[in-house]
């Protein structure tokens, strides 16, 4: 059996795909909070089992007879995620697996600039101590992070955001390809993976000229001082944990965390990744 988490998520439910592709369904089987947002996957003859990180137990019987697992990780930061990839990775333990795989983060390290990175250095640390073989997929920044922070530009071609530096901004659907490569074949990397990266990495400076060439429209970049981007989103609503939290991002991009280009996502999928221009296309064409 190859389980996995998060599979109603972005990068799970894609992963997922791509495993149905590769090996029986019968051979697949999901952890989610919530049974019924999987039952298309269970009407396929994936095993579906309600797992949740905030309940050890049930991760043990959601993980039983896994060979591989698949630990996507949480949508938390701080002690509260860390907690719950612990949970998991007890789980795994208690449940016989073979080997887990953690979706962790280029930039991976305890003194990052952004909060994530350090839930994800700590993530690896529980998974080095935990005695199974494991592997830590240090994927790229998800291009979808950059696409969202475009979007207030799309109506006022206006890219106004706090200085930053080069990303190697990464599409999910690579990723979820290259995850499902390493769940079903007998090449694994042993602890973390190099980063798992996109062929560019591209400031904002850069995404403009990308953006403007994609859309035939002038897109211009204005560097807002991060006090005022933290009262603009704080403005919005935005609560002030995740206002600090997307601020990070740039501190950590400013600080060259994110700005390493590796080969090895490419090698993994048998093609060079999705360029960030045609993922912008793809985006806002929808």
């Amino acid at each position: 059996m190859i389980i996995v988490t998060g599979a109603t998520g972005k990068l799970g439910r894609r992963t997922v795909e791509r495993l149905l592709e590769r090996v029986p369904a019968e051979r697949v089987g999901v952890s989610v909070r919530d049974p019924r947002k999987a039952r298309d996957l269970a009407d396929r003859g994936v095993r579906v089992r309600q797992g949740s990180f905030d309940d050890p137990a049930s991760l043990v019987h959601a993980f039983e007879g896994a060979e591989r697992l698949l630990l996507v990780s949480l949508d938390r930061t701080g002690e509260e995620c860390v907690t719950g990839h612990r949970h998991a990775i007890d789980a795994a333990v208690k449940a016989g697996a073979s080997r887990v795989l953690y979706t962790s983060q280029m930039g991976a390290a305890h003194d990052s600039r952004f909060q994530a990175c350090r839930d994800h250095a700590r993530t690896e640390d529980l998974l080095r101590a935990s005695g199974l073989p494991w592997t830590a997929l240090r994927n790229g920044f998800y291009a979808a992070s950059a696409l969202h922070f475009l979007e207030p530009a799309r109506s006022t071609g206006d890219i106004a955001l706090p200085a930053d530096g080069p990303v190697a901004w990464t599409g999910h659907d690579d990723l979820a390809e290259a995850t499902a490569a390493l769940l079903t074949g007998d090449a694994l990397f042993d602890g973390p993976t190099p980063p798992l990266t996109g062929t560019a990495a591209l400031d904002f400076d850069a995404v403009a000229t990308i953006a403007s060439r994609a859309t035939g429209r002038p897109f211009t970049r204005t560097v807002l001082p991060d006090d005022t981007f933290r009262e603009q989103a704080l403005a919005h609503g935005t609560p002030a944990p995740v206002a600090d939290l997307l601020l990070s991002i740039f501190a950590a991009a400013r600080n060259g965390e994110f700005n390493t280009v590796d080969p090895t996502l490419g090698e993994l999928i048998g093609r060079e990744p999705a360029g960030f221009e045609a993922l912008l296309e793809r985006a806002w064409a929808a």
